[in-house]
């Protein structure tokens, strides 16, 4: 439901999100910098081991160059054909890359843990596994940032140092026979590479949540959380095909690359399709949203600000991926039982109207969102905003809390406008807003450029 609103906010003013909710510039600050500094550290070992491995390589020679160079083709048209539009930006919005060129990540695990090829030993080692997998993810990341999909320094940082972590736990161990003692090659040993890559993709995980929580300065826990609840689904698939190519190619050579590939190439091509309908799918939604902007009910860009800042709020309160979805679509259709008034609300203000009659919009929004065939949790939210914020859940707490603030900053300029917004719910605390949220809110908008 939507409160006193003034005039659609200028989108030029310093700290405010533009239209696409992307935020501006995050002034720097001693989180700041301790975060930045973070990303400098992983990035800085990633560049000394990458180093390290060309060095040794280039002096040393490459061992069994053949192989070298399919595996490297492997990795780098797994890069090439990485699945899923670019990732979404703007508050609320981590930059994503799980499922990003899962057979070039399959590739890289396969060589780093690689002891033979068709009966002969590979003996490669650690630093050419290394600079193999470096050159070839260049190669196959090159196009990828020239199409502005996904983040290449965290992506190559990340995968320099799993592939690193990988082939310092196995090639050691295999080339001096270590390993062949432990387990014999017997059926101890299918299970030892899966025990090891599992270890890997979860070292992957909390390496991908640091960068994530650095860069944004989000919760660290909810950010592992997502990433360990990921890890079944195309991990699962990454870890038995990288063990599969392993073995396959130790007793084939390398004919069983692309035989085994091919199954993680089809899921790759399925998910990046099932990736390609979701976003349209948000799309969908979003454009309906905006016929109440277009019927002249509401501002322009108040359900995409809403909606982005929904998502940056229940993201610092700790919810799962799957509930900022959905709350972020309800963010966008917060509004759309206005379109049952036969005369708009004055600059789209429902806060005057009696409870009853914002019971009745909300209901008869829920209903509207209950035609479009999006989850029921969606028209629930959008029912419930009008609700005693005892009575709600976290997500239409979210969503009143954040819609109230966009109503209260639109017509205010700069900080002190924005400031006086936020002591506003600070002060409706005690009927209207969860002290949780709006605090949650408040450093949502603080990261965002804002001086609150």
């Amino acid at each position: 439901m939507s409160g006193t609103r003034a005039k659609p906010p200028d989108p030029r003013r310093a700290g405010r999100p533009v239209a696409d909710g992307r935020p501006h510039a995050v002034p720097d600050g001693p989180r700041t910098a301790g975060r930045r500094a973070v990303v400098i550290a992983v990035h800085t070992a990633a560049a000394a081991l990458a180093c390290w491995s060309l060095g040794r390589t280039l002096w040393a020679g490459l061992d069994r160059p053949g192989i070298a160079l399919a595996f490297g083709v492997l990795i780098a048209v797994g890069e090439l054909a990485s699945c899923g539009p670019a990732p979404a930006t703007g508050p609320g919005r981590a930059p994503e890359d799980r499922t990003a060129a899962p057979l070039g990540a399959a590739g890289a695990l396969a060589y780093a843990l690689l002891g033979e090829a068709g009966g002969r030993p590979t003996t490669h080692g650690v630093p050419q596994t290394v600079a193999v997998v470096l050159a070839a993810a260049l190669i196959g990341v090159v196009p990828q940032v020239a199409r502005g999909r996904g983040t290449a320094p965290d992506r190559l940082a990340r995968r320099v140092l799993t592939t690193g972590f990988a082939a310092t736990c196995f090639q050691p161990l295999y080339n001096t026979g270590t390993l062949g003692s432990w387990v014999a090659n017997g059926p101890a040993y299918p299970f030892f590479l899966i025990g090891l890559l599992a270890l890997t993709t979860l070292c992957d995980a909390v390496l991908a949540a640091t960068l994530a929580h650095a860069r944004t300065g989000w919760p660290y826990c909810p950010l592992l959380r997502d990433e360990l609840r990921a890890l079944p689904g195309i991990g699962t698939a990454v870890c038995a095909t990288g063990v599969v190519i392993a073995l396959a190619t130790a007793v084939a050579g390398l004919w069983a690359l692309p035989v085994f590939c091919l199954p993680l190439l089809l899921t790759q091509f399925a998910f990046g399709r099932f990736a390609a309908v979701r976003g349209t799918y948000r799309q969908t939604i979003a454009s309906l949203a905006r016929a109440t902007e277009i019927a002249g009910y509401t501002p322009h860009g108040h359900a995409r600000r809403v909606a982005a800042l929904s998502r940056a709020v229940g993201r610092e309160l700790g919810l799962a991926e799957p509930d900022l979805d959905v709350l972020e679509y309800a963010a966008l259709m917060h509004d759309i039982g206005q379109l049952s008034l036969l005369d708009p609300v004055p600059d789209g203000a429902t806060a005057p109207l009696p409870p009853a009659e914002q019971r009745r919009i909300a209901l008869l929004g829920g209903a509207v969102v209950r035609q479009t065939g999006v989850p029921a949790e969606v028209a629930m939210i959008v029912e419930r905003q009008a609700d005693p914020y005892p009575d709600q859940p976290v997500t239409a707490r979210i969503v009143r809390t954040v819609n109230a603030y966009d109503d209260l900053a639109g017509g205010a300029g700069g900080p002190g406008g924005r400031l006086r917004a936020l002591e506003r719910l600070r002060l409706a605390t005690a009927q209207d807003h969860e002290p949780r949220v709006v605090e949650a809110l408040a450093r949502v908008l603080a990261r965002g450029g804002r001086e609150v």
